[in-house]
């Protein structure tokens, strides 16, 4: 059994059910909300989020593990389209020993630049130019609790960002596929 991180209230069901200006909806499905990520490590970072309040991947339905992907899928073209990044970074993390700190599956979607200050995200991913760092180098937390000061923004640029992105989904007929695929 995975170790789970503690948390008295769970920060996603929290604040998306109260609908906090730093958790700005993207997108909503009937198994998913797309939000952006009110610490911006890279511009435009997002989480794709279950309504269902479950913790790991291992506790989704098929039709939540659907959902999960083509919202990804969807947020990732707009990220392309509104940042026409380098790359985009997806990953979930399962248990506090793979990095969650948060008991609610989110799914990672990040829109990679060169000169990312990402140290606080997965050790092998903290700067653009040490990805694939050689097995077991151990993340140094210097400097983390100021690099997440200096990635909070504003409600107001956040909603801004929401706004480009949400402008950038692709067309409505992929609300259809996501229709088909939870048949």
């Amino acid at each position: 059994m995975l170790e789970l991180p503690v948390r008295d209230l769970c920060d996603l069901c929290e604040g998306i059910a109260g609908r906090e200006e730093k958790w700005g909806v993207i997108e909503e499905t009937d198994h998913t909300l797309t939000v952006i990520n009110p610490w911006q490590f890279e511009i435009g970072q997002c989480c794709v989020i279950t309504r269902r309040h479950v913790a790991t991947l291992l506790d989704l339905s098929d039709e939540e593990c659907k959902a999960i992907i083509l919202s990804a899928k969807r947020v990732a073209h707009a990220l392309i389209d509104t940042f026409s990044p380098l790359g985009i970074l997806t990953f979930q993390n399962n248990g506090v020993y793979s990095g969650q700190e948060t008991p609610h599956f989110h799914f990672h979607v990040v829109p990679r630049q060169e000169g990312s200050d990402w140290g606080i995200g997965p050790p092998q991913l903290a700067t653009f130019e040490t990805a694939g760092r050689p097995r077991g180098t151990t993340h140094d937390s210097t400097g983390d609790a100021e690099r997440k000061e200096r990635v909070q923004v504003s409600a107001s640029q956040l909603l801004g960002t929401v706004d480009l992105i949400r402008s950038n989904l692709p067309a409505a007929h992929i609300h259809s596929e996501m229709h088909d695929a939870s048949n």
